[in-house]
């Protein structure tokens, strides 16, 4: 095989200076054969190895079959549970690399929201019942909205929870905060 400083000094010498495949071989030591590939070929030569694998290879479905069932089990049981007997060292960098691929996610994760990003809407419907007309009583629902940077709490009572009710209680809070979030949650308590 050619270097690429080779390659660049042939195709120069018989194309710009018009020296034969010959006479080229002959100064550069090299066959005619590797001089007229040289020449034919528009690209520069490169050398690539094909992979050969790793010895963790023949294991991973079964180590990725174990995290799948037990995220967090350590790498030196998955190595025993496999019948792996080589380097652990090597084990357990293949194991890291795949870990992530089968963690839980964490329940207590915090959410961040920057202003005006969110908004959470819920109706609260409380056990209070409250008099109306010729001694009447019911109870009606709250809706509430609370502003997912600041938690500013903002609840308006509704005489149902009918849509147009609902729509038009969501309207009158916004116009009260004066803006309207880019995505809004909604939850029945």
């Amino acid at each position: 095989m050619i270097t690429l400083e080779d390659w660049a000094e042939i195709r120069r010498l018989h194309l710009s200076e018009g020296i034969s495949i010959r006479q080229i071989a002959k100064n550069k030591g090299i066959a005619r054969d590797t001089v007229a590939k040289a020449i034919k070929s528009t690209t520069p030569p490169s050398y690539k190895r094909h992979s050969s694998g790793s010895s963790f290879d023949k294991y991973e479905a079964q180590v990725c079959a174990l995290l799948a069932e037990f995220p967090t089990m350590a790498s030196t049981v998955l190595a025993e549970r496999v019948g792996w007997t080589k380097s652990m060292s090597l084990f357990r960098d293949k194991v890291a690399q795949l870990r992530p691929l089968y963690k839980v996610a964490d329940p207590t994760d915090r959410l961040h929201f920057e202003p005006g990003d969110a908004i959470q809407c819920d109706l609260w419907f409380p056990k209070v019942d409250i008099v109306i007309k010729d001694q009447n009583k019911a109870r009606f629902p709250v809706l509430v909205m609370v502003n997912a940077y600041s938690r500013f709490i903002s609840a308006m009572m509704l005489p149902s929870r009918k849509t147009p009710d609902l729509i038009l209680g969501s309207w009158e809070i916004l116009v009260q905060l004066g803006a309207i979030p880019k995505v809004h949650f909604e939850s029945i308590m």
